[in-house]
């Protein structure tokens, strides 16, 4: 599908989706809450093209634009089209988040150089939270929730409890391959337990389609196997690229981009060595592995 195509589809009364299949690298999925002529952005979108399709969208529901946009995390897919937002509508993150994103800058795009990246400008948050936050879209209540550490250090939830909606961020995955390699394995098992007990009807995950509490359930199935998959690695003393290779993942194998097992295993193994949950990790050495393992460098479609 391409970015001219993609639309915000209902999910609930005032809650709306932006679903990018395939869901793969940069492919994220963003959200709208609604009520009257006033709204909740979460997430923006990787490129200048996806991001004005994203925008024009937007408009379409709310003519006036969001008062607010969310940015679950730092990462560019969901962030680097906070531009075509301001100045009329706040971009809002945990603290964490601001500050990641203030040092990653735009390197993402340096991953895919064949990417038409577009004008993305840097634009970071200018409301920050530690814990909690409620801001409103009209009369419904929008609140962010800090989860993290979970897919990188500083992970924000949007929960929409009135129309039992949850935005997941990268939290959640629905069948894509979960990446933790920023973030932790444990901390993502903890977030997941404690988004359990929400009791959200629907869950919009940070990439793929859209689904029910049972996205929650096949994202923590498969942080488990991979727990399993590192006790066993090193028990053999394969490094992370050998695991990786010769790991069965069962029902997960067909997940879109599985090299992303390279670098969770390159988490799974600190956190056994004892890294804390968060704490910094090699990035660029695991995606040079994780193209080892895909044979070539990775699709993004963005």
């Amino acid at each position: 599908m391409t970015a001219s195509l993609a639309s915000l589809e209902p999910v609930a009364e005032g809650v709306f989706a932006f679903v990018q299949p395939d869901g793969g690298w940069c492919l994220n999925n963003a959200g709208l809450v609604v009520d009257g002529d006033h709204g909740v952005l979460v997430d923006t979108a990787a490129t200048q093209a996806r991001a004005r399709r994203l925008r024009s969208e937007v408009e379409r529901l709310l003519p006036g634009g969001p008062e607010f946009v969310v940015n679950t995390h730092f990462h560019g897919d969901h962030t680097f089209g906070n531009g075509q937002f301001v100045p009329r509508s706040v971009i809002v993150a945990h603290e964490g988040c601001r500050a990641d994103s203030a040092e990653a800058g735009l390197g993402l795009r340096g991953l895919w150089p064949g990417v038409e990246w577009g004008e993305t400008p840097l634009t970071l948050p200018s409301l920050t939270f530690r814990d909690a936050l409620t801001v409103h879209a009209g009369d419904l209540r929008v609140e962010l929730l800090h989860v993290g550490p979970a897919h990188t250090a500083n992970d924000v939830v949007v929960w929409v409890p009135e129309r039992s909606v949850l935005f997941t961020g990268d939290v959640v995955w629905s069948g894509v391959t979960p990446y933790v390699l920023m973030g932790s394995i444990t901390g993502s098992l903890d977030a997941l337990a404690r988004l359990r007990a929400l009791g959200a009807a629907t869950v919009v995950p940070g990439h793929g389609p859209v689904g029910g509490p049972e996205l929650l359930d096949e994202t923590e199935a498969y942080l488990r196997l991979l727990q399993e998959l590192a006790r066993d690695g090193v028990r053999r003393g394969l490094t992370p690229l050998r695991a990786a290779e010769e790991a069965d993942l069962g029902p997960f194998a067909k997940l879109v981009d599985p090299e992303r097992l390279v670098g969770n295993l390159h988490r799974a193994y600190a956190e056994l060595d004892g890294l804390a949950p968060g704490a910094r990790i090699d990035v660029l050495a695991s995606f040079k592995e994780m193209v080892a393992f895909h044979g070539g460098l990775p699709a993004c479609h963005a």
